[in-house]
This record gives structure tokens, sequence and C-alpha cells, in this order.
């Protein structure tokens, strides 16, 4: 039997990235520019990718399982014809890591076809799934994305618009959605804005993005972001914009700005990379430690240490690296070699920190396997004292809103306090940043506030409670 364990065992994981191209002009193909878009949120999700294409009022769809370089090459994408396209890439977190859960989700019936790219998370996905059920409609997959689509296939012949409308009013929790019609594209952002979703132009067209960098990715211009609450619809007119849901409060989720999202993002206004500054120099303000050297975890502690090492003066330095080549999952025959690992993802830089007091600065700790052993090879390094300081308040709750988060029981600072968790990682001392300080770094105020869930077990939507449901 092989075991699989994550490399990145202690972080969380986000759920998806969706991308949608629509070119005015029909005898160009939209495919290239999706793949690109695609190959720019690899960090997204790396379990599936797929591309879906309309011409001449149909749909054509390639997907498969592993990275977006593994499923396409120049032949299948040139063969994926047509003016229109979305695309997908997966971490699942509903749904098995199979390639029925793959997506785009394309289905066809009587009045036409449609393929829906979906980022979040339902959480009436059951609920809805019976009542389709009950009413005919079968499934071929386990994720609530073909909800989604079925949902919208079944209200179709009321039209488009409405058939959206209809859909996304009875659909609850979390979604970036981009759906393609013959003739048309569309998108919607749940009411709290939870995942992102972008708008671009292209030369001679309209791009859809789950962020602002996929859009730069081919040469696009970013014109905003979408709004929570808000559908547009892309077709040869132009672009159109309603709301379909009544104003309520913006809850961005943090970890975006944390961890998931490209530092070359900007997402609701928020420059990725200069929020993680401010985390880090705020973090310096709360917690300074007298040290030598701050390093940051690659990647997205570094532009934290930085902002840390300017505000208390510590020189930074470069004495963690990753290497670039090594996958999410590695596959190991048992328990010892699965946690020896984490050494194949990180290793020191000896002569940076032999015989000074180090400030390691992390984006979060979930299960602690990664900071556990990056302060141990750090004093077998030689480093005399090694500091932990986290840039994300403690993770003590689940998310049930996209992001892929163990059981509680399994999240090491639920049960433990500061202190403790200190000594269990080996560390001279520990500090995470204070919820305040996340969202003063996140410039957050009545019009930008963000889902904490993860922090406070304060969610933007009411959720069921049950933290033993099945995640994928």
């Amino acid at each position: 039997m092989k075991f699989s364990t994550e490399l990145d065992d202690d972080k969380l994981h986000e759920e998806c990235g969706v991308f949608g191209v629509f070119l005015n002009d029909p005898a160009r193909d939209a495919a290239s520019l999706a793949y690109y878009g695609l190959l720019s949120l690899q960090h997204r999700g790396q379990e599936s990718a797929g591309i879906a294409a309309a011409r001449d009022g149909t749909i054509e769809c390639r997907k498969g399982m592993g990275l977006v370089g593994d499923v396409f090459n120049a032949d299948t994408v040139a063969q994926l014809k047509g003016s229109a396209a979305v695309g997908h890439v997966r971490y699942s977190t509903a749904g098995g890591s199979c390639v029925e859960n793959a997506q785009p989700f394309v289905s066809r019936f009587k009045l036409g076809s449609i393929a829906v790219a979906h980022n979040g998370t339902l959480t009436n996905a059951d609920v809805v799934r019976e009542l389709l059920e009950d009413a005919g409609i079968g499934f071929t997959s386990s994720s609530d994305s073909e909800v989604i689509v079925n949902l919208i296939a079944k209200n179709y012949k009321k039209g488009l618009e409405k058939a959206l409308t209809d859909t996304i009013k009875f659909i609850k929790g979390s979604y970036a959605l981009v759906v393609l019609t013959g003739d048309a594209m569309v998108a919607a952002r749940d009411p709290n804005g939870i995942r992102p979703l972008c708008l671009g132009k292209v030369d001679g067209g309209w791009i859809l993005a789950s962020e602002s960098c996929a859009i730069d990715a081919v040469d696009g211009e970013f014109v905003r972001d979408i709004e929570p609450g808000e559908l547009i619809l892309i077709n040869k007119d132009g672009v159109l914009s309603f709301s379909f849901s009544e104003k309520t409060p913006r809850a961005v989720c943090s970890f975006e700005y944390v961890y998931f999202a490209r530092p070359d993002s900007i997402i609701d206004k928020v420059d990725v990379y200069g929020s993680r500054i401010r985390a880090g120099e705020i973090l310096g303000r709360e917690s300074a430690v007298s040290a030598d050297l701050v390093v940051g975890v690659p990647d997205s502690g570094v532009p934290a240490a930085i902002g840390y090492g300017r505000a208390t003066g510590t020189l930074f330095g470069l004495g963690i690296v990753k290497s670039k080549y090594v996958g999410r999952t590695f596959i190991a025959p048992d328990q010892a070699v699965r946690e020896k690992a984490v050494s194949v993802k990180h290793n020191v830089i000896c002569r940076e920190v032999r015989g000074k007091r180090v400030v390691i600065i992390d984006d979060s700790i979930v299960r602690g396997t990664t900071s556990r052993r990056l302060v141990s090879i750090l004093r077998k390094a030689g480093a005399r004292e090694v500091h932990i300081r986290v840039c994300s308040p403690p993770v003590r709750f689940p998310c049930y809103f996209g992001i892929d988060t163990p059981h509680r029981k399994d999240l090491i600072s639920n049960e433990n306090s500061v202190s403790e968790l200190c000594k269990s990682l080996g560390a001279d001392s520990l500090a995470f940043i204070s919820v305040a300080g996340l969202l003063e770094s996140l410039d957050a105020n009545e019009e930008n506030s963000y889902c904490l869930g993860c922090f406070t077990g304060e969610y933007p939507i009411p959720v069921s409670g049950e933290e033993e449901r099945v995640r994928g």
C-alpha cells in the first residue's frame, strides 16, 4: 500500500483557481490564454486542471489529474477551438481527489450547453443535491460544484440570467463562479465576497480570474474586483453588471493575504505583498526579541520577515531555502519516512545562521510538523537561539468556505497555550500576531472587513458546527 503526505503539512490549502476568457472575434481561440492564466494560478490547486471552450454554440472540455503542464500540451490546447473559454485548477476540499471531480463541469441539454468553474464551498450542498436527485437529476461526481451546474441546467428554460440568479439565491456558502455558455460568459461572487474574483481587459476581449496576477500573465489590464453579491454578464455587446443580493458585510478570506494569494496580486484593492510586509512590521512592534538575524519561511513568510527586520532593526537574511521542484505530495511507505520528507522541502544555509540568535517568520502554524522540523535543522546548523514569530493568529477552528483545514482536534493551537506550543516546537520563544494586528495589516474598516473564522470561530455565514464533515 502507498501513502501520501503533504510536504506543506503545516499549511492550510486553498481549494481552486478559476479563469475565463471572452474574445469578441469569433475567429480567435481563447484556450491558449486560459492555459497561461491557469499556469499563473497553479499555486491555488495542483490536483487537477481543466479548460472548456465554446464554439458555434457547443462546448468542448479537456481535463485531467495533475499540474496544468501535465494535463495540457500544445496539441491538446490547440484542439480546444472557440473564442471563449473557462479554466480551473483544483485542490479538493469537498469531494475526493479523482478525475470525476475535476473541473470545469459541463452540462449538455436540449436548450444548449454550459460549463461551470467554481472556487469555494457550498454549506448547503448536501441539501440541494438531495432535492435535485429527488427530481431525477443524476450526479457523476461527489463535488459540490456539480450541484451548481445541475441547478443552473434545471432552471435554464427560464433563460440564462434568471437561471443564474435563481441558482445563486438558492445556494449558500462561498463561491467565485465563472459560467460559460455557447455565446456568453457569466461570473458571480458570493454576497460576502469570501473568495476573490476580478475582471480584466485583454486585446479584443475580457478576462475573469481568481487573482489579478493571472490577468497580468496574459498581458491584460486589471479593471476591477467583482463586488460581493454581483453578477457579471459578458457577451458580444460588452459587460453588464447586476446585483443579486442585498448589501451584506464584506468578509473576504483573510488567509488569501496571509498565505494563499500570490504576492503580486491585488485583492479588493489591498496589495498582497504590502499586507505581508505590514504584518511583519506589526509583528515586530508587538513581539520583538533581541536577535542577530531574521529569516522568512519561503515563500509567504519572506515579505513578513522583511517587514519584521525593518521594524526591529534586525538583519534580514536568506537562511532557509525551499526546493522549487518538490510537489505538494510525497509518496512514502511508512510514517517515519513521511515525517522525514519535510526536510526534502526546506534546508538551511549553515554559514548564515551559525552562532546567531535567529528569528523565523512563518505565515501560520497548523499541525506544527514543519515548524518543529525547522527549529531542529536550524539548531543542527549551529543557530544559538531560535525564536518563532507567526504573522497570523493561532488557527483554532475549521473553515467551511473553501479551505482544507484539519479537524479541530488536529489543530495544534486548539488545545495548547502559546507557552505549551513553544515547548512542543523546541523554540526559545514563540509569538503570533494579534487579530487586531492582522486586521491593521489588511487596512480593515467598516467597508473592508474580513472572515476570521479559523482564528476566532466566528463565521460570516451560519454553519452547522459539524466538525467531522467529510473533506476531500
